[in-house]
């Protein structure tokens, strides 16, 4: 202040100056605090546009979408990475070009070139919607192209204060392709389910109809716009409805994913259809259940086809009655039932002279008398049971009656009656007769063999009708000793001992000149009672009780005694051999040793084998074979044609000659399919050098054909039936 004074300077102005400089200092404070903070908030909106942009770059990177801005002009002001991806440009060398300058090319759906500027603006006017276009390179017209989908809108301070354009582009290439591909694949599945060959149906929850094709209504026989709606189980018979519903049930719960029934539909004329059903429950993705894919295949050609064949198995060809396998299956069921005693009995039936009806008039007659019996049995059984046929001129009657036993002889009496009447064949009238064997479920009958037991019964009632001057109707009463199965074993295996199996012989002759060269010999019970028993009545006894072989080498001894007995130049002699007796390793052996106790050639001796025991042929059997062939025994192959594999026994074998089977001479002449197989198998014998020999010749036209297409020998009732021999 005094160096103020002493300066001359007035003393009021040191207060003054100081206080400038206060607010001086003052003001700079205040102007250096705005700086800072002025500074902070461009550092904070820099900071947040910062924020924003990783937003938007990390938003871009996850997005199936891309973004381009652009101007109003077309300048593009920023354009993502997932856009520019898309467009196939560089995104640092397109921020700022026009629109149209960028190296993009865009087709349309007709591969016609699009404006890009145009492209990438739509969807700014009112009424634009998204398009679809194409994107490829430049340049590379093989290069794929990508479909891209663009949409645009005008953003208001976009660029700016000004409104700029917003664009995003979406590749759907993927999606497009899958959208084809399930285009194809339902347009795939309408043409299949339109052209399939079976039925198809698409069905609701509730079984309903949803759709159907042409081939379900053609089935049905109706339209398929009829079809719309209509509920499945009301085409099912009705019988058939719970077992579907189960099944559909079944799927419903997840039991089961599909199911196939077989069952009936009926049509809309009334008809019954059999049908098969597939259906399979299609899901959704979260595996709740949809809806129901069906399919339906028309069997009923093949199930009639089925059931005709069945029927064919059970049922005699000729007349159309059960053969003996339903005859069985009906008797045992019938046999089950509760209370069966005094309702059930069986009538057997056998034609008197049937065979001189062949021999006088052939088979065709014969056929025809047969299908008149058939019609006769069907008519006095008036439906009170089953007739069967079980071969050649046997018949049974399965009676079923409250009063079995009275209505049993109702049936005999109205046979009887019913063949009085002649048959009428073709200008002649031929008077048929039959014998009646009746057996009935009673005491008197053991039950303890079931239908076998009951048939026996019937079968020595029916001797004993024969026996007794046949044409006649006789009961089963226990002097007949045909007990059971069991008795009648006891009985065979007695009868060995007995010496009541005896031996007869039917005579092989030569065609040429019908001279006899040979015999066959055939073995037959001389039952105490039932008189003379056929090999048929007892052989499957002898199986069973394990005396086949025992029975076979009986016949052989016998034989060999015969040709013993008839000296050097005789005829020769075959037997017939099993599969079991050859089985057993002695066989052979015993054989032999018999021709040299009886100084008897081998060669007159004949072996004869049926194809059918030969299915499963063993190393021991053929060893036995061989060693019989190679001491000088022929062996013939019997029943020629009707095995599985002859071809492979006539190569296989050491067989001497062959035996036509009865069943093809049976149909010569009038069948040109038995003719044309005997003629053939004539001819590969007589390739293989074998001795020939045709079964079952029964008139002179059969003899003249075999002998004209090869067949040496032969033998049947023509030339005569097996007799004892001195």
């Amino acid at each position: 202040m005094r160096l103020l004074e002493s300066l001359g300077v007035p003393s009021w102005v040191a207060p003054v100056t100081a206080v400038v400089a206060v607010v001086a200092l003052a003001a700079l404070l205040v102007l250096i605090g705005r700086q800072r903070r002025q500074v902070r908030r461009v550092e904070q909106a820099l900071a947040l546009s910062r924020e924003l942009r990783n937003r938007y770059d990390a938003l871009q990177s996850v997005t199936r979408e891309g973004v381009l801005v652009q101007s109003l002009s077309s300048q593009v002001l920023d354009i993502s990475e997932r856009a520019a991806d898309i467009l196939r440009v560089d995104p640092a060398q397109t921020v700022g070009r026009s629109v149209g300058d960028l190296p993009v090319v865009m087709i349309n759906e007709r591969g016609m070139a699009m404006n890009p500027t145009a492209v990438l603006s739509v969807g700014t006017r009112p009424g634009d919607t998204p398009l679809v276009v194409g994107v490829t390179v430049p340049g590379m017209a093989s290069a794929p192209v990508r479909l891209v989908q663009v949409a645009g809108r005008v953003v208001p301070h976009g660029d700016g204060d000004a409104p700029a354009v917003l664009t995003t582009l979406v590749d759907v290439t993927g999606r497009h392709e899958v959208e084809n591909a399930l285009s194809r694949s339902e347009k795939q599945f309408r043409v299949a389910m339109e052209n399939a060959p079976i039925g198809m149906a698409l069905v609701d929850l509730n079984w309903q109809i949803i759709e159907a094709n042409s081939a379900f209504a053609e089935l049905l026989g109706t339209h398929v716009r009829a079809l719309s709606g209509y509920p499945m189980a009301d085409l099912s018979a009705p019988e058939d409805r719970d077992t579907e519903q189960g099944h559909i049930h079944r799927l419903l719960v997840g039991e089961d994913h599909r199911f196939s029934l077989e069952k009936r539909y009926r049509r809309a004329d009334g008809h019954l259809v059999w049908v098969v059903l597939d259906v399979g429950l299609v899901r959704d993705d979260d595996g709740s259940p949809d809806h129901f894919v069906v399919q339906v295949r028309d069997t009923t050609e093949s199930k009639l086809k089925a059931e005709m064949l069945t029927h064919r198995a059970m049922h005699d060809p000729l007349t159309g009655l059960a053969n003996r396998t339903l005859l069985q299956e009906v008797l045992q069921t019938v046999l089950e039932q509760p209370g069966a005693a005094g309702r059930v009995a069986v009538l057997a039936c056998d034609l008197d002279g049937f065979k001189q009806i062949n021999d006088r008039h052939g088979h065709a007659a014969g056929d025809e008398v047969l299908v008149h019996v058939a019609g006769v049995l069907r008519a006095a059984s008036n439906r009170r049971g089953t007739v069967a046929r079980l071969g050649g001129d046997e018949f049974v009657v399965v009676v079923q009656d409250e009063n079995a036993a009275k209505a049993v002889f109702e049936v005999a009496a109205a046979v009887h009656a019913g063949l009085r009447e002649p048959v009428r064949i073709a200008r002649r009238r031929l008077t048929v007769a039959a014998s009646v064997g009746i057996a009935t479920l009673d005491p008197d009958v053991p039950d303890e063999g079931g239908a076998p037991a009951l048939l026996a019964a019937a079968d020595a009632a029916l001797y004993r009708a024969k026996a007794g001057g046949r044409s006649r109707t006789e009961v089963y009463d226990p002097s007949m000793a045909v007990a059971s199965p069991t008795g009648m074993l006891r009985e065979l295996a007695d009868a060995v001992e007995n010496d009541e199996l005896v031996v007869h012989y039917q005579p092989i002759v030569d065609l040429a000149d019908v001279r006899v060269v040979g015999y066959e010999a055939l073995v037959r019970w001389q039952h105490p009672r039932r008189g003379l028993l056929l090999p048929g009545t007892f052989l499957g006894y002898a199986q069973e009780a394990g005396i086949l072989g025992a029975l076979g080498a009986l016949v052989a001894t016998r034989a060999v005694e015969l040709l013993a007995r008839s000296g050097a130049d005789g005829p020769w002699v075959s037997v017939n051999v099993s599969a079991d007796q050859l089985g057993d390793g002695q066989f052979a052996t015993t054989l032999l040793s018999e021709l040299s106790r009886h100084r008897v050639t081998a060669g007159r001796l004949v072996v004869e084998l049926t194809e059918s025991s030969l299915v499963a042929s063993s190393t021991r059997i053929r060893h036995e074979l061989t060693q019989l062939s190679a001491a000088g025994v022929p062996v013939l192959l019997d029943d020629f044609g009707t095995g599985v594999s002859p071809l492979s026994y006539l190569r296989d074998l050491p067989v001497s000659g062959v035996k036509l089977d009865m069943s093809f001479t049976a149909g010569i002449p009038t069948d040109p399919t038995a003719g044309r197989v005997a003629r053939a198998l004539g001819a590969l014998a007589r390739e293989l050098a074998m001795v020939t020999i045709a079964e079952g010749i029964e008139h002179t036209e059969q003899s003249r054909f075999l002998q004209a297409n090869g067949w040496r020998y032969g033998q049947g009732w023509l030339y005569g039936g097996a007799q004892p021999l001195p």
